[in-house]
């Protein structure tokens, strides 16, 4: 075998025509080759026969190669079968009307397509016609220059063009169709094409998927630009409806059409759009750059100019972006304009300005409104002084009042250059200081100092839905850190309730935007009036003072998991009948003494020497002790006077469930109930 090269294929096979009908015999021939290089197409181990009619009006014609190369398509080594009949048509053009079959063609391209191939000598013209079901390929070119071509397409499965996208970029086509007239010409270095295109409902995927789309329709124009060293596009579109990923950047489109402009470099792996436009009228209008790693990651994300108007900016093109900042779900309502620049590492500059925006997380948890004014940081220059506050401020349920701080950017961190009052529960939030790192992935991101002065606590009670009681919250935390995903106070809080107080210290609040938030301190109790404490649970009347601590407090969801309690009054007092009851239910004990039911129902209140309660919780189980231990128990309740009475508790270990349904049942009645 030998290997043969000549121009276009046509005129290929129309030197063996030529050959064969020389003879007036009309004999039949056949021919094989190793291979056969045209300009733009390869073919191994080709087998070609070439029989004339029995009518000699043209020549029946079967081709097969085992392997047939089309790199402009990014075809490789797909199996080729071609048959039809060759003929000169009245105009003296040779027609070749048949089939074509490929084998392993990328999204089942070709596997049994009609094709019809007129070349015209005098006018230097080679057309190719190719049907499928409704798809249609049309190419057109030169004769004497094959490797320019001018195509259309129409009804195009997507799938079909896995091959041409895998020249640029390692993702692919996975429904929808294309329309197209493209301008194409084969290179020594590479292909370069232009031409206008339309979209209907085509979905794409990459390996990793962080590159991603479906039902995507639209129009525009094309252009494309290959060699061994990368691939440039270049595409001015009009987009309507579908879904877009793009690494952390989640789009859904509207109907009506958002206009795309972009320029964009594949190269190893990796995708730079060096030049982005967006212009969505009623959500978002942007100009910026992006890049993409080979792993399908976000590496840089440049916008030079944003304009946003929420709600609709946020649920068509932010919640992707969000995500990543470890928020998911968020309402918003109003403008903001800015700049925003990210690397693989996180934020590196932003600027944002508003007139009046409202925020908040969907489970109400943060939000904000009238938020105006504006911030400029960077990570590694030195911003102008800003203003920003806003008209109310809402966090965990808890209402602040309207403030508003004065903002620099130095050393890559954003701070509040003067301390600030913040309104809350007709009391007193001071900021004396905030340091906030933007570009921190770990380590210290925020760290702040406070002083709380007069927090009503009937307010702060009906805020979260507690039983209300009065007293004051005040406190100073000289420092509060956001330290890798956890906030760490330090100094403690004071509240001044039930005439006595309450100290937290200790205190950390671990992943605190996520559904599980891990909540962990200390607590102290000192002198607290035990008449006002049970007047508003509704326990039964105790009297006396309660001192006490609640020490390695572990609260996941918002739910304990753990902690240590130790309760202790121990300068007597009068206790109810009902508290006495709620003891012992509590305790899972009894009354000692020999005492009777039917005595207790003589006696409203009984004197008492010492009231203990402990409770240590790990898991599920708490193990239970109070004043000290009893042949079958622990006391809980020591007497004093007559009728001397003492509570006992028999259960040591008692399932945490079943103890809390016992505190929820003993505090029903009349009054408040703890939920």
């Amino acid at each position: 075998m030998r290997r043969v090269s000549t121009r276009p294929l046509a005129f290929f096979l129309v030197a063996w025509i030529a050959l064969s009908w020389g003879a007036p015999a009309h004999a039949g021939l056949s021919v094989g080759a190793d291979s056969v290089s045209v300009p733009g197409l390869s073919l191994t181990d080709m087998q070609a026969d070439l029989n004339p009619q029995g009518d000699g009006k043209g020549i029946q014609l079967q081709l097969t190669a085992k392997k047939a190369d089309v790199p402009a398509m990014g075809w490789r080594k797909l199996g080729l079968a071609l048959e039809g009949q060759l003929d000169r048509d009245e105009l003296g053009r040779w027609v070749f009307e048949g089939r074509v079959r490929l084998r392993g063609a990328p999204g089942g391209a070709l596997t049994d397509a009609a094709v019809r191939i007129v070349a015209d000598e005098a006018a230097n013209t080679l057309a190719v016609s190719v049907t499928q079901d409704k798809a249609v390929a049309e190419v057109a070119l030169p004769i004497d220059q094959v490797t320019h071509a001018q195509i259309t397409l129409k009804n195009l499965p997507a799938g079909w063009l896995q091959g041409l996208l895998s020249t640029v970029w390692s993702g692919r086509p996975t429904a929808g169709k294309v329309n197209a007239d493209l301008a194409l010409d084969l290179l020594d270095t590479g292909t370069q094409a232009a031409g206008q295109f339309a979209l209907d409902g085509v979905g794409f995927d990459s390996p990793g998927g962080k590159l991603a789309g479906q039902k995507i329709s639209g129009s525009g124009r094309l252009g494309l630009d290959t060699s061994q060293e990368g691939a440039t596009i270049d595409l001015d579109a009009a987009l309507r409806g579908g879904e877009w990923l793009l690494g952390p950047l989640y789009a859904n489109l509207p109907a009506h059409a958002v206009q795309v402009s972009l320029s964009a470099r594949s190269q190893k792996g990796t995708l730079g759009i060096r030049r982005l436009r967006l212009t969505d009228p009623d959500a978002l209008q942007l100009e910026g750059e992006l890049g993409f790693d080979t792993k399908g990651e976000l590496s840089t994300l440049r916008l030079d100019r944003f304009n946003a108007r929420f709600p609709a900016a946020y649920d068509r093109y932010g919640k992707g972006l969000v995500r990543t900042w470890g928020l998911d779900g968020l309402r918003a309502s109003g403008d903001v304009a800015g700049h925003l620049a990210m690397g693989p590492g996180g934020p590196t500059a932003f600027a944002v300005q508003t007139g009046d925006l409202d925020l908040a997380m969907a489970d109400g948890r943060l939000g904000v409104n009238g938020l105006h004014g504006s911030v400029d940081w960077s990570v590694d220059e030195d911003r102008p002084t800003t203003r920003m506050g806003w008209q109310s401020l809402q966090v965990y349920r808890i209402p602040n009042g309207a403030a508003e701080g004065t903002w620099r950017s130095k050393g890559g961190t954003l701070a509040l250059e003067k301390p600030m009052a913040i309104p809350v529960l007709d009391g007193n939030l001071r900021v004396l200081s905030l340091g906030w790192k933007p570009a921190a992935a770990t380590g210290e991101r925020l760290q702040t100092s406070l002083a709380l002065t007069q927090i009503d606590m009937g307010a702060f009670c009906r805020a979260v839905g507690w039983p209300e009681f009065g007293g004051t919250l005040g406190g100073a935390v000289p420092s509060l850190r956001y330290v890798d995903d956890r906030v760490e106070l330090g100094g403690g809080l004071a509240l001044n309730v039930f005439d006595g107080f309450v100290d937290i210290t200790g205190m950390t609040l671990s992943r605190p935007f996520s559904d599980a938030p891990v909540l962990a301190g200390n607590i102290a109790l000192r002198n607290l009036d035990l008449a006002k404490m049970t007047s508003v649970f509704d326990f039964g009347s105790i009297t006396g003072r309660l001192h006490g601590s609640i020490d390695d407090v572990r609260l996941v969801a918002w739910q304990p998991s753990a902690f240590k309690a130790t309760l202790l009054a121990d300068q007597g007092g009068r206790i109810s009948q009902k508290a006495v009851n709620n003891l012992t239910s509590v305790g899972g004990g009894g009354i000692a003494g020999g005492l009777q039911g039917t005595v207790l129902k003589l006696f409203k209140t009984f004197g008492y020497r010492r009231i203990g309660l402990n409770c240590t919780l790990k898991g599920d189980v708490c193990s239970m002790g109070g004043l000290g231990a009893t042949k079958d128990g622990y006391t809980i309740v020591e007497g004093s006077g007559l009728p001397h009475l003492t509570v006992v508790g028999h259960q040591r270990e008692v399932d945490w469930p079943t103890l809390l349904r016992r505190l929820q049942a003993a505090t029903k009645g009349d009054g408040p109930t703890i939920q």
